[in-house]
């Protein structure tokens, strides 16, 4: 939604949002009325609509992912047709129109993977840097750019201890782990920076602050409890 907003104040004609949350998509149009939006339904599985629904567009945004690390773990085969195979359709549909740029949106979680959801987003990486080998005299290009945990967005650890806070306790899975932080702002420049300096096959990793889970507990609330989540 805040990439959009941005991307509205250019000169663009018209951008498609294409995704399976009707709510999500009804929530957005009341949010953002301009009628250069336009909304699809439809899912990075199905190959056909992806086709249809690249007709005529120049950039593409790829951010379609299941990416909760518990949820990926208990969902592997659902989280590989999202994650790998949903992101080869993209990049075959976009070999197949007239698409100039396709930019993945990548996660640190895809360095030396120990879990399964950035297990499938290396593999998302290597699809889409390998598939400026396929362009043939295209004119396209495809890129990735991997960054860290959007502070504060729907989802991310900030929120989540806001709401536990209440109750005295956070949950914390290890007490070693470190997040690299970037905010949302910057996250949408960097978007920006890629979308017009991206040349094909570049991984782009922005040099990102890090602090220690714990450390943010702490600040958040000094006084609360600290109990290990059960990792399942």
């Amino acid at each position: 939604s805040a990439l959009i907003k941005r991307l509205l104040k250019f000169d663009i004609k018209v951008i498609r949002v294409y995704s399976r949350d009707e709510w999500k998509q009804v929530m957005m149009r009341q949010e953002i009325p301009d009628k250069r939006l336009r909304f699809l339904i439809g899912d990075v599985r199905d190959k056909e609509r992806l086709n249809r629904a690249l007709e005529g567009i120049d950039y593409v945004v790829h951010a379609a992912a299941l990416k909760q690390v518990s949820t990926a773990e208990y969902n592997p085969a659902e989280t590989i047709k999202t994650n790998v195979i949903g992101t080869q359709n993209l990049i075959e549909a976009s070999l197949d129109s007239s698409v100039k740029k396709v930019i993945a949106l990548s996660t640190d979680k895809a360095v030396s993977p120990v879990n399964l959801y950035g297990a499938t987003k290396l593999c998302a990486e290597k699809l889409m840097v390998s598939a400026n080998n396929m362009r043939g005299k295209r004119d396209i290009s495809f890129s990735v750019l991997r960054y860290g945990n959007v502070f504060g967005s729907r989802g991310s650890v900030f929120p989540e201890f806001q709401r536990q806070k209440k109750s005295g306790n956070l949950e914390i899975t290890d007490k070693r782990m470190t997040r690299f932080n970037i905010e949302l702002n910057a996250s949408i420049k960097l978007a920006l920076y890629v979308l017009k300096n991206s040349l094909g096959g570049e991984i782009f990793v922005p040099k990102l602050p890090s602090f220690n889970i714990v450390d943010l507990a702490k600040v958040i609330d000094p006084k609360c409890k600290f109990f290990l989540k059960i990792k399942i």
